[in-house]
C-alpha cells in the first residue's frame, strides 16, 4: 500500500487531521490497533475551545455539535461551598466554550469517515514504524493475521501516551518533563439533569470535586481520590454523599442521585515530550503531552497540534515549502506548555495534596479569594480557559 502520511491512531486526533488533510486534498491511510468500537467506549473529555469548534466546522463535521452541544459562557468555582462564577463571554470579549462529549466527537468524525470510505485500518496489531530518518518511511502491521506494508511520505503520531509513535524516536533525541501527581480523579457518569447550568469546580479541605454534564439529561461528577482507591469501595452511595459534601450546601440539593451508567478512576499527570518531530515522524496529542483535567485542555490540545500539522503538511504538498513542518515542532510546543501551566496551577489551587502544609492551603484560599476579587485575575483565569490563540 502507498499513501502520502500514515496517521497512527484514531481517536478524535487521529481523526480529525485525516478529515483536514482529506478537504486539502492530501491522502492517508489511518491505523488503529483497538476496534472501533472500543475506540467509541472511551470516556473522556467534553469541555471544548472555540478553536476546536472552528476546526470541525473547517474539517464539515461540525453540524451536530451546532445543533447538541451546549454552548457556556462562564463557569464557576465553589470555596469550601461558598460559589462565585467567572464571566467568559464578558472577560474575552465574547468568548465561550462548548460542551459536547469526545464520544460524540469521535462518532460524528467516524461516521464522515465512513460516508467517504476513507481508509481507516482497526485492530492493527504490532504496528511498528520504518527509515523515520529517511526520504521513504514506511509503516508496518498485521490485520487479521496477515501483513501489511504501507509506504508513505510522513508518519503522524496521534495514538495516545502508550503508543508506538514516541517509542519510536530514539531515547538520545528526545527529552521528556514529568510530574505525576498523588492522587487521581473517581467520575461517574449517569442519565440525571445537571445540578447546574454551568460546571462547578470545587476546592474542599476534603479534596477537589468537579460537577460537569455531557448533555441537559445526562451528568458528569468527579471526585479526588487517592491513587489506591478502588471502584469497588466507592458504591453510588458513597459518591452521592461525598460530591455533595464537597460541593457545599447550595448546590447538594440540587444533585439527582442517579445510578452510575459509568465509573472509572483516572491519574493525574503532567507530561511533556521534545521535540515533536523526528526525522518525517510528528508527533499529536497526547502521544507528545499530558495534562490534568483540571482545565480541560488535553482534547484542545491536540486539536491544536493537529491544526498545525494539517496547515504544514497541506503546504508542503501544495506549494513544496517545508517551513511549516520544520517549525511544526516549536509551534506546537510554545502553546502546550502554556496549557501546561495553567493545568498544573489550577489543580495546584483546587486540591489536596497529602504533601501540603497548612501556608500552602491558606495561600490556596487566598489565591482564589483574589480571582473572586480582581477582574484582572478573573481574566487571566477566563483567556486561558476558552483557549490562547493559536499564533
Amino acid at each position: 500500500m502507498r499513501t502520502q502520511v500514515a496517521i497512527i491512531g484514531a481517536g478524535p486526533a487521529g481523526l480529525l487531521l485525516s478529515q483536514l488533510l482529506h478537504k486539502a486534498g492530501v491522502d492517508c491511510i489511518v491505523l488503529e490497533r483497538q476496534s472501533a468500537d472500543y475506540v467509541l467506549s472511551r470516556i473522556r473529555a467534553g469541555v471544548i475551545e472555540q478553536v476546536l469548534v472552528d476546526l470541525l466546522d473547517r474539517a464539515g463535521v461540525g453540524a451536530r455539535m451546532r445543533r447538541e452541544g451546549l454552548v457556556h459562557e462562564g463557569f464557576n468555582i465553589a470555596v469550601e461551598g461558598e460559589v462565585f462564577r467567572i464571566d467568559l463571554r464578558a472577560l474575552t470579549g465574547g468568548k465561550t466554550v462548548t460542551v459536547y462529549g469526545q464520544t460524540e466527537l469521535t462518532r460524528d468524525l467516524m461516521e464522515a469517515h465512513s460516508a467517504r470510505g476513507a481508509a481507516v485500518i482497526y485492530e492493527a496489531r504490532d504496528v511498528a514504524l520504518h527509515g523515520l530518518e529517511s526520504d521513504a518511511p514506511s509503516v508496518t502491521c498485521v490485520k487479521d493475521e496477515a501483513g501489511v506494508h504501507i509506504a508513505c511520505d510522513f508518519v503522524a503520531g496521534c495514538d495516545g501516551f502508550h503508543g508506538v509513535s514516541r517509542k519510536s524516536i530514539p531515547e538520545s533525541v528526545l527529552q521528556t518533563w514529568e510530574r505525576v501527581y498523588p492522587s487521581g480523579w473517581l467520575g461517574v457518569l449517569c442519565d440525571a439533569p445537571p445540578c447546574n447550568e454551568e460546571l462547578i469546580y470545587s476546592r474542599h479541605e476534603r479534596g477537589f470535586a468537579l460537577a460537569s454534564m455531557r448533555s441537559h439529561t445526562r451528568s458528569r461528577y468527579y471526585v479526588q481520590v487517592g491513587l489506591d482507591e478502588r471502584l469497588e469501595d466507592w458504591p453510588d452511595e458513597r459518591f452521592w454523599d461525598e460530591v455533595s459534601r464537597r460541593l457545599g450546601g447550595d448546590v447538594a440539593p440540587r444533585i439527582t442521585r442517579a445510578a452510575s451508567i459509568e465509573k472509572s478512576i483516572a491519574p493525574l499527570r503532567s507530561f511533556v515530550a521534545e521535540p515533536m518531530r523526528h526525522g518525517r515522524l510528528f508527533l499529536a496529542g497526547d502521544a507528545a503531552h499530558i495534562v490534568p483535567p483540571t482545565g480541560a485542555k488535553g482534547l484542545n490540545l491536540a486539536a491544536s497540534d493537529v491544526f498545525y500539522l494539517s496547515q504544514a503538511l497541506a503546504r508542503y504538498y501544495r506549494e513544496g515549502a517545508s517551513d511549516g513542518l520544520d517549525s511544526y515542532s516549536a509551534r506546537a510546543l510554545a502553546r502546550v506548555w502554556k496549557a501546561e501551566r495553567f493545568s498544573w496551577w489550577f489543580t495546584s489551587m483546587t486540591h489536596q495534596f497529602a504533601d501540603m502544609d497548612a501556608f500552602s492551603r491558606r495561600m490556596q484560599r487566598v489565591e482564589l479569594d483574589y480571582i473572586r476579587s480582581s477582574r484582572a485575575a478573573a481574566a487571566v483565569v477566563a483567556e486561558n480557559y476558552v483557549g490562547l490563540p493559536l499564533d
